[in-house]
Order: C-alpha cells, then structure tokens, then sequence
C-alpha cells in the first residue's frame, strides 16, 4: 500500500488545536471527522501509513452501517467495492439458519470493507471536514499542567526532534495497548473473564455470498466476505487449545479447526494461493476503562475491547466516537458523565454476551439463545442511535463557542502554549 505523500515528513500546522486524537483508525478518525465538521480545530495522529491494513474481521453490524449511513460514507464504501452482504447463515452442528437481512433506503445490507478500505475513507472525510491527519508520526507522552490537567501531546517523526503540541482536549484512539491510557491511568472498571485466539486468512469468493457463522462444541469459525473479491475465513477456538495445537504452525491447525467446522468451509479455505498470509490474534479479555478525565477521553479499544467473535468492534468505536464528539462539544463535566454512563450502559451489555461465546463453555443447545441476547442489544442500539442527532455543527471562531472540555472556573490556568514549561503526565492524572 502505497503511503499517501500528504503525510511524508508532514509536521502539524498549528501549536494549539481544540482536540487532538491518537490513533486514526476508525475510532480516532471518525471521532477527528465529527469534531472537525463542527467547526473545531483537530489534529489526529497515526504511527502507521496512511491507508496500511491491520488486523480485523472485517464484519459490520447494523449499528455500524446505519452510523456509516447517517454520515455519508456508506455509498462511497460501496463504490469502493465493498460487497453488500444480504443474508446471514449460522450453523449450528449440521444445522443451518439462514436470515434474510431487511433492506431499507438507509440500511440495504451489511458490509464489510477491508480495513484499508474503510480506515481510508474515514481519514478522507475527517481531512475533507478540515482536520489535520498526519501518518507515520508517533506520540511519545503527554504533558500535564501543575494541576495534572492533561494540555497535549510530544510527537516525533523519523529523522526529527520531539515537538510539544497542546490541545484543550487528547483523545486516546490508539487501540488496546493504549500509551494514552497508561500516561494518564485510566482505571480498569472491568475485565473480561476469558478469551479466544483467531486465525485469519483470506481466499476468493463468489459474488453474491452472504455472512456465514460457524459452531461445534469447543471451536467456530466465520466467512465473511470483502473487498477485492475475497472473503475473511476466520477459526477460532480457545486460547488454552491455540497454545496447544497452533505453536507448530498455523495453517494446518487452521485447515483441521476449518474442516471439523464443515467440509465446505475448508475447501473454500484451500482456494486461497499457497503463499498466503495467516495472521493470528492469541487474545485478550476484554475490558472497560475509565472514560475520561482532566483533558482526556479514551475511544475505541483503547477504552473498551471485546473478543472479536462477536465482530461488534467497528460497531463499537463508531458509536463511541459520535457520543464522545457531542460530550466534547457540550464542554461540560455533566456531558463527559453522561457520555462515560452510556456508553458502560451498552458496553456491559455486549461484554456479557461476547464473554458467553468466547468462553466456548456453550452448548448448541444453548448458543443460540445467546445470539438471540445478543441481537436485540443490537436491536436496541440502532434505535437509540436512529433517535441521536448528529452532533451540531457549530462556528469555527472559538470567540464564538465555549472552549471544548475547558477546564471548571477554578483553575484559572490558561490551555498551554507548545514551549510551555509543564509537568509530564507520564505518572498519571486521574480526576
């Protein structure tokens, strides 16, 4: 993947900026989209190249699509190639439930776009709404003022000196390991109970496929298809069963995990050229951290992460951005409650159910009343997104709008200039 030369040796344009945000995937850039379309000044920096790839299963729910809908991205998503999924088949054992997806102006399918696809257009439409989006530019701490208010970032790119830039606000976008999180200490509200390893590859597809879900006792798998006329096939098992039968090598392990699934899922698998590439996620459990503090947020995985199998990831980071965006525009301590309270309302609820699949202690007697669980959260998170406004496009003077997150009456210190002299942040500066 070629790297966009927009960001080459790139430096930010401004000491100051209303937000900036870490990480530009698809919680950072879709958070740096938001904001910077109501008029804020934004900054989202990435240590990656513009438009690379990374791990994902690719898979969209109805939450996602309808927020890709409500602003603009879904038609080019689709233009770009993205296939437009119109069923959903799970397989229980030998048994099949195949459910059409209903079709509407707003919602015609699901889609999964590769994330080299998908990541792109949300980095576009952030820069198109006049943010500042450099790639291959590293944040190495964050800086506080003597009152542990977090006032920015030091960045550094290949070649140059470290460069202070402050911001009323950091956003952390920047994924489970987040250096955002663990410069501020953000708090663990609640780990995960278990986790479960994937195995992903790719391999060609007929058009026209729809989702396909697979379960037996102590293993599943997935089909999903995407872009360039491939589809994601994903086993999963188990990390404890990942240590003891993938540490000799992962294709074969995958080939056996594939074909105790279904035969025909192994032989769509074997379509795929001999020297394609595995990848592997061993897994984690999954957690809910603190939301927010003195000039901060987190977003995405680097505040909450499930285990993939539920492929409500996307989902997530694309809901929390949007509620996150209209927290920072309010400025108010109330606003960033309000935000953090929601947002653990559905968290909890999808941590729950993905937990009650990942842990493989299931029977398929019993799996599917959990995917039923699961879908009426889903059902009910496209509801209350339906009824959100998108967040207000305001005036860009900022003698015109409250300062975004700005600091209680009482600390009267003003947001920090670049070559301020201030504290690091790196021993935390929790509320």
């Amino acid at each position: 993947m070629a790297t966009n030369p927009i960001s080459l040796m790139a430096s930010p344009r401004r000491g100051h900026y209303d937000a900036i945000i870490v990480g530009a995937r698809c919680a950072g850039a879709a958070t740096a989209m938001l904001l910077a379309r109501a008029g804020l000044k934004v900054l989202a920096v990435d240590r990656k190249p513009y438009g690379s790839d990374t791990l994902s299963t690719h898979a969209l729910m109805r939450p996602a699509v309808l927020q890709l809908w409500r602003w603009g991205l879904l038609e080019p998503l689709l233009k770009a190639g993205t296939p437009l999924i119109e069923t959903t088949t799970f397989h229980y054992g030998d048994n099949e439930i195949t459910i059409p997806l209903a079709s509407g102006s707003e919602l015609p399918g699901l889609i999964a776009p590769r994330r080299t696809v998908l990541d792109r257009i949300l980095v576009d439409a952030a820069r198109k709404a006049g943010a500042e989006v450099l790639h291959e530019v590293a944040v190495g701490d964050l800086f506080a003022d003597t009152r542990g208010r977090v006032r920015g970032v030091e960045i550094r790119a290949a070649g140059r000196a470290s460069l202070r830039v402050s911001a009323d606000i950091v956003v952390g976008a920047d994924g489970i390991g987040s250096l955002v999180a663990k410069c501020v200490d953000a708090q663990p509200l609640r780990r995960g109970a278990v986790s479960a390893a994937h195995v992903y590859g790719y391999a060609p597809v007929e058009p026209g496929a729809g989702y396909h879900w697979y379960f037996r006792d102590g293993i599943a798998g997935s089909f999903i298809p995407t872009n360039d006329g491939l589809a994601c096939i994903v086993a999963s098992v188990p990390t404890g069963l990942f240590d003891q039968r993938f540490r000799l090598g992962h294709a074969r392990a995958r080939m056996d995990v594939l074909e105790a699934l279904a035969p025909a899922l192994a032989a769509q698998a074997a379509r795929a050229p001999k020297d394609t590439r595995l990848q592997a996620f061993r897994g984690v459990p999954g957690h809910i951290r603190q939301a927010h503090g003195p000039g901060w947020a987190l977003v995405g995985d680097a505040g909450f992460f499930r285990d993939p199998i539920t492929s409500h990831g996307i989902s997530d980071a694309l809901r929390d951005a949007e509620t996150l965006a209209r927290a920072i525009l309010d400025g108010s301590e109330a606003a960033f409650a309000a935000w953090e309270q929601q947002r653990d309302l559905i968290a909890n609820q999808i941590l729950d159910t993905t937990d009650a699949i990942a842990g493989f202690d299931w029977t398929l007697d019993d799996l599917g009343g959990r995917h039923r669980r699961f879908s009426a959260v889903l059902k009910a998170e496209v509801q209350a997104l339906a009824g959100q406004p998108i967040p207000v496009r305001r005036a860009p003077s900022l003698a015109s709008r409250p300062t975004a997150h700005r600091a209680p009456a009482n600390q009267d210190e003003p947001p920090a200039s670049a070559g301020s002299n201030l504290n690091r942040n790196r021993t935390g500066a929790r509320p």
